[in-house]
C-alpha cells in the first residue's frame, strides 16, 4: 500500500515570525516563498501545516 503524499507550498516569509514558527518551516523543509516539498501524511506533518498555514498553502493531496 503506497503512503499518502501531500504538496506544500511556502506563501510567506518567515521574516518576524516567532522563533518556533521559523523551526516549523525548517522542519517541514522550507526556508523561501515559492518552495515546494511533498511530504507524507500523518497527524504531526498536518499538525505542522495547521501551526504556519499563514504562510503555506496545500498544492495537492
Amino acid at each position: 500500500m503506497a503512503k499518502k503524499t501531500i504538496r506544500v507550498r511556502q506563501t510567506g516569509s518567515a521574516i518576524r515570525r516567532p522563533k518556533d514558527q521559523r523551526a516549523t518551516l525548517v522542519g517541514l523543509g522550507l526556508n523561501k516563498i515559492g518552495r515546494e516539498r511533498e511530504l507524507e501524511d500523518t497527524p504531526s506533518v498536518r499538525g505542522m501545516i495547521a501551526k504556519v498555514s499563514h504562510m503555506v498553502e496545500i498544492v495537492e493531496e
